[in-house]
């Protein structure tokens, strides 16, 4: 596109968006980061759930993470394939299969309960996140993010709590893929401090391909060209959102980055309306404004600090 008059190209603007993220402080460039991160995963989320529930789930795991490799592949073959060779392979294998065992359990239960309750249910994830970034990687843990964080969780439990499937079969299904989601991420970023997040993102979707392939096998269908378009187009979502969320761990303490994580509730509740017709219940509204309260204390706190 060409620029007209005083208006600046993309790639002007590109760099001058990239010029203030730098003039941030880390953690709160690790906050911004999650965020998008957040964003895109819920729009991801809402696709695959909604294809969840005409394709098996299994299938749908598989060709989410092998379309995001194919959209990868022209960038790795430009940059060469050398470019993407991780310092230490055994890494990048253990998440890869750590990440496959919580998808497993996540994409059992994704068709069968509302997206804003998955999410909600998800939240347990910084939780563990926290404990493991003080116990393994010895973050410094300031009260201020334990507060942030308990908060956060006392909103997730006004909106669970109250329904009466709170403590269903694909609830607890989904809550046990919450530790391993936190064991991904924790290993995501201890890989951060040595791999570049596009070699990460290139890995991941590498090995979980190759972990879900067998289970896709024995549940296949083959996907109708506009399926192909939509696994395509998640493909393309999974892998910006690992990146933002990789460029989180990478710029600020793993557990800093977890208090705005409880935005996700919000925008999967307004995607679950949009989409599935999911009207939030009063006790969402509520755990979302407790949720909002505690993400922008601890964020402004952050900046401040």
């Amino acid at each position: 596109m060409s620029s007209v008059g005083d208006v600046e190209p993309p790639t002007g603007m590109a760099v001058r968006l990239h010029t203030r993220m730098l003039a941030l402080p880390p953690t709160v460039r690790g906050m911004l980061w999650m965020v998008a991160s957040g964003l895109v995963f819920t729009f991801l989320n809402t696709v695959m759930r909604a294809t969840a529930l005409v394709v098996d789930p299994f299938e749908v795991q598989f060709l989410r993470y092998v379309c995001g490799l194919a959209v990868m592949l022209p960038l790795v073959l430009r940059a060469g394939v050398a470019s993407f060779a991780p310092n230490g392979v055994a890494g990048q294998i253990w998440r890869g299969a750590v990440h496959t065992s919580g998808l497993t359990l996540w994409f059992m239960a994704l068709p069968h309960i509302p997206l804003a309750t998955a999410t909600a249910i998800g939240f347990t994830s910084p939780i563990f996140i926290m404990i493991g970034a003080a116990l393994v990687l010895k973050e410094r843990m300031v009260p201020a993010r334990w507060l942030a964080a308990a908060i956060g969780f006392a909103g997730v439990l006004v909106v669970v709590g109250p329904r009466a499937d709170g403590a269903s079969y694909y609830n607890l299904i989904m809550l046990g893929s919450a530790p391993l989601f936190a064991a991904s991420f924790l290993i995501t970023k201890a890989l951060s401090r040595r791999d570049r997040p596009e070699v990460i993102v290139v890995w991941q979707s590498l090995t979980v391909s190759a972990f879900t392939l067998p289970m896709a096998v024995f549940h296949w269908t083959w996907p109708t060209p506009a399926l192909w378009a939509v696994f395509v187009a998640c493909g393309i979502l999974g892998s910006v959102g690992h990146y933002c969320m990789t460029r989180a761990f990478r710029a600020a303490d793993i557990s800093a980055t977890q208090s705005v994580k409880f935005l996700d509730l919000i925008w999967t509740s307004i995607a679950g309306f949009l989409v599935f017709s999911d009207v939030p219940s009063l006790a969402t509204v509520i755990g979302a404004g407790i949720i909002f309260v505690s993400t922008t204390w601890i964020t402004r706190r952050e900046a401040r600090a």
